[in-house]
């Protein structure tokens, strides 16, 4: 039997060959194959979905904005009149409405 150069290099005891799990090794391995086709179709679905697309979107893109949205804004606050501008903006309101009628035609 002839040892090879990797042999005479590297030399293992026996025993460390005849214990390795190799199927411990293959579930690991397919485990590690599952995660990267994932993280593969993850991307895939991101640089696919760059574009303008029509109709309604896949269920799994809606539900990646909602849990990426930021809280809602708060409303934005009414504007408060006085008692005196309010009944100024109603009477030039009413003169409006008087001279639309006047007129015949309704005014922008």
């Amino acid at each position: 039997m002839t040892i090879g150069r990797a042999e005479r290099l590297f030399p293992q005891p026996a025993s460390t060959i005849h214990t390795m799990d190799f199927e411990a090794l293959l579930a690991q391995l397919r485990t590690e194959r599952e995660m990267l086709e994932e993280a593969i179709l993850a991307l895939e679905r991101l640089a696919g979905g760059a574009g303008r697309r029509r109709g309604r979107p896949p269920k799994w893109l809606s539900q990646q904005k909602a849990e990426a949205a930021p809280e809602a804004p708060l409303p934005r606050k009414r504007r408060i009149l006085s008692d005196e501008s309010r009944k100024r903006m109603a009477e030039a309101q009413r003169k409006r409405w008087a001279a639309a009628k006047q007129s015949g035609g309704e005014t922008q």
